[in-house]
């Protein structure tokens, strides 16, 4: 939006005294000129907000720019692309009869500095409304018809289209269904045909009548934007490798600052052959969340007992965020090999390369449990 601006500058005239009374005529001659210049100017900054003032007072007439008194009626829906600016807002409002013209509705828009906060999406309005009215529609947030849904970092396919499905109009079946082509709706062709670990979490509007295959192709792009942004493709590790790691990373590090250390445990634990023994790989294959894994289940035979294997789990184990992309790639120097978060409550985590340490790190787990 273009907000018109009047801006004035206070303009004095300055010199300074002379001794000599000759000089101060000239001086005082100076002056009065520069006065009348000053009243000149003032008198024409004057005309121009009152012209200004004139012109708005016009425009708001019914000849100048006429307006429906609303509060309107029936139902139309009208969507805001991103990128619009509130003209293009008001020409879409003015095609579908929302508003009587365009110029009441930049009046408007004009004297509210919140105009330019209109969010991409769909908006439920109505039909002959007054400007005022149209424009306080689009910035009530409870006038969108769209869903919003907040996917957090670290969920599971499963857990991540029950929370679409919850959060949508699109059955859980429907997400399910559709995912069987997820190649065809963006999955990258290095991820097995595993659409476990690239359905990206974020935030997603969903607009009216949207498909599960277009949510899902949805999240498929923003995982390419992503993964591009981390250089998750430009590594000598396989890509679908780094998202591995990249989802033990989430699953294991509890705080943001952790996530490269973590990153360079897998690293230097793989460098050595040492198997891996994450409980985030065993609750992953006992479809569980134990914050604490028993004996037992330690046993459990599958490839993503990372207790029983050695080596990477076959795929990722969750939807990993930017953060734990970025550490995948770039871990932290270090010559940790053993981990614990000591401190269940805090998150704190420590951080060794030696077996001694570690087993003391277990103890101060134990006591704080």
């Amino acid at each position: 939006m273009t907000e018109l601006s009047v801006w004035t500058q206070d303009q004095r005239p300055t010199g300074r005294r002379s001794r000599r009374k000759k000089k101060d005529h000239k001086g005082g001659l100076a002056v009065v000129l520069a006065l009348v210049l000053f009243l000149v100017v003032l008198g024409g900054a004057t005309a121009l907000v009152l012209g200004l003032g004139s012109k708005v007072k016009g425009a708001f007439s019914s000849s100048n720019a006429p307006d429906y008194p609303g509060p309107g009626s029936g139902n139309v829906q009208i969507e805001v692309k991103t990128g619009q600016s509130v003209a293009d807002i008001g020409r879409t409002l003015k095609a579908q009869d929302v508003i009587k013209s365009l110029d009441a509705f930049l009046l408007v828009a004009n004297a509210d500095k919140e105009s330019s906060s209109v969010q991409p999406g769909f908006y439920g309005m109505h039909h002959k409304m007054s400007a005022g009215d149209a424009l306080a529609a689009l910035l009530d947030p409870s006038a969108r018809i769209q869903s919003r849904v907040t996917l957090p970092e670290g969920l599971r396919l499963d857990e991540t289209l029950k929370r679409l499905a919850s959060g949508t109009t699109i059955t859980l079946a429907d997400y399910e269904k559709a995912l069987k082509d997820a190649r065809g709706l963006g999955l990258p062709s290095y991820a097995k045909v595993n659409a476990e670990g690239f359905l990206f979490p974020a935030t997603y509007d969903v607009p009216p009548k949207a498909t599960a295959a277009g949510v899902l192709k949805q999240l498929f792009a923003s995982y390419g934007l992503a993964a591009g942004e981390a250089g998750v493709e430009r590594t000598k590790r396989p890509p679908y490798e780094i998202m591995t790691i990249a989802s033990l990373v989430e699953a294991e590090a509890r705080h943001a600052a952790d996530y490269g250390k973590v990153a360079r445990v897998v690293y230097n634990r793989l460098a050595q052959g040492m198997p891996l023994q994450f409980d985030s790989t065993v609750n992953y294959a006992l479809n569980a969340d134990k914050q604490i894994v028993t004996h037992q289940d330690l046993g459990v035979n599958s490839p993503y007992n990372t207790y029983k294997h050695p080596g990477l789990p076959p795929g990722p184990i969750n939807s990993p965020g930017r953060a734990a992309m970025e550490a995948a790639v770039n871990p932290a120097p270090g010559d940790w090999l053993y981990f614990v978060t000591t401190n269940p409550k805090t998150g704190e985590t420590k951080f060794t390369g030696q077996y001694s340490e570690f087993l003391k790190f277990k103890k101060e787990l134990k006591s704080n449990q």
